[in-house]
C-alpha cells in the first residue's frame, strides 16, 4: 500500500548560507544576486546569511552588507543563522528577517569541532538567541547538526536527539531542524529518529536537512514524508557541506527536490525547475567547479502529456 504523503511540502533554500559556507568566499554582490534570483523562484523560505565570525567562516563575512543589497520578495520568509546573542543582535539590527536560526550538534564531538564547546554549553547560546528573538518579535528555530551520525563520535542514537531537542525547546525555540551533516542517514535511521522524536514532542515543528553524500538524500526525504514531515532544506546546485566535518559533501539539490516532488503531485510553490537550473548554472563558474546536481545535467523529468523527443 502506498503511504499517505503530504499534499504540499515547504522547501527552504539554504544555498546562500549552508551551500556557500565551505566554498571560497564570493564577492558580496554575487551573494546578494544569488539570493535575489532565488527570491523569484516561488520558494517560500530562504536561509540568506549567517552572522558568524568571519575568522571562523570567511565565506560568510559581510552578512549585513549582503543582506542590504538583496532585492527581497514579500512572499519569502528569510532567516539568518546566528551562533549566539551577539549574532542574534546583529541580525535583529539588520532587520527584515522572518526568523532566526540557532544551532548546535546532537553530539559533543562535532559540537566541539564546530564551536569549541560541549552541547550543554551551546544550549545556553541557544537560550540567549531565543531571548533576543522574543525581544525582537522573531521566532527562533534550532538546527541540530549530526543528528544521524557524527564524524568524530560515531552513531548518534535517537534517544540522544530527543534529549537535545528537549533541551532546546525548553530553552525557548519554536521549531527544530535535524541535520544529516555528513550524509550517513538512511531511511531506517530517519524512521527511528523521527518516530522517537515525534512520540516525545508531538507538537514540535520539524524540518529535515539531508546531505546526499552517499546517494541516500532523496530516499531519506521520502522516508521523512512517510512520517508526515512537510518541510525540507534544499541547496541550489547541490552545493554545501560543513567546513568542520570531513567528507561532508553537498546538500540535496533544490532543483532535484522540486523535480521529484512535482512529479509526485506534491505542491511546493516552485515556479520552474528550469529556473533553478539556470541559477545553478550562474553559480557554477563563480565556484570554479562542476556542481553535483544531476537535474542540472539531465534536465527536469518529462511530465505526463508533455511532448517526448
Amino acid at each position: 500500500m502506498i503511504p499517505e504523503l503530504p499534499r504540499r511540502v515547504t522547501i527552504r533554500e539554504v544555498g546562500p548560507r549552508d551551500g556557500l559556507q565551505a566554498e571560497k568566499p564570493l564577492p558580496v554582490e554575487a551573494r546578494a544576486r544569488l539570493i535575489t534570483y532565488l527570491s523569484r523562484m516561488g520558494i517560500p523560505k530562504i536561509e540568506a546569511v549567517s552572522f558568524v565570525s568571519p575568522q571562523a567562516v570567511p565565506a560568510m563575512a559581510g552578512a549585513a552588507e549582503v543582506w542590504a543589497r538583496v532585492e527581497r520578495s514579500p512572499d519569502v520568509q528569510y532567516s539568518a543563522l546566528v551562533p549566539n546573542r551577539r549574532g542574534a543582535e546583529s541580525a535583529a539590527e539588520a532587520g527584515g528577517f522572518s526568523s532566526l536560526q540557532a544551532f548546535l550538534a546532537a553530539s559533543d564531538g562535532y559540537n566541539r569541532h564546530n564551536v569549541g564547546k560541549g552541547v550543554r554549553e551551546s544550549v545556553r547560546d541557544v537560550q540567549a538567541v531565543a531571548e533576543v528573538g522574543r525581544e525582537a518579535g522573531l521566532p527562533v528555530e534550532c538546527s541540530i547538526s549530526s543528528a544521524f551520525g557524527d564524524p568524530f563520535d560515531g552513531d548518534v542514537p535517537p534517544s540522544r536527539v530527543v534529549e537535545v531537542a528537549t533541551w532546546v525547546v525548553d530553552a525557548g525555540v519554536e521549531a527544530v531542524s535535524l541535520g544529516d551533516t555528513v550524509g550517513v542517514a538512511t531511511p531506517a535511521r530517519v524512521w527511528a529518529t523521527m518516530q522517537e522524536l515525534l512520540d516525545a514532542l508531538p507538537e514540535l515543528r520539524l524540518n529535515l536537512h539531508f546531505h546526499d553524500t552517499r546517494g541516500a538524500g532523496m530516499a531519506n526525504v521520502l522516508a521523512a514524508m512517510e512520517l508526515g514531515c512537510d518541510e525540507f532544506d534544499g541547496s541550489v546546485g547541490g552545493i554545501g557541506g560543513s567546513p568542520f566535518a570531513p567528507g561532508a559533501a553537498g546538500n540535496v539539490a533544490t532543483e532535484e527536490l522540486a523535480d521529484m516532488l512535482g512529479d509526485m503531485g506534491i505542491e511546493t510553490g516552485v515556479h520552474s525547475v528550469e529556473g533553478l537550473v539556470e541559477i545553478a548554472q550562474y553559480l557554477e563558474p563563480l565556484l570554479g567547479r562542476p556542481l553535483p546536481s544531476r537535474v542540472m545535467r539531465a534536465g527536469s523529468r518529462p511530465r505526463p502529456g508533455a511532448a517526448q523527443g
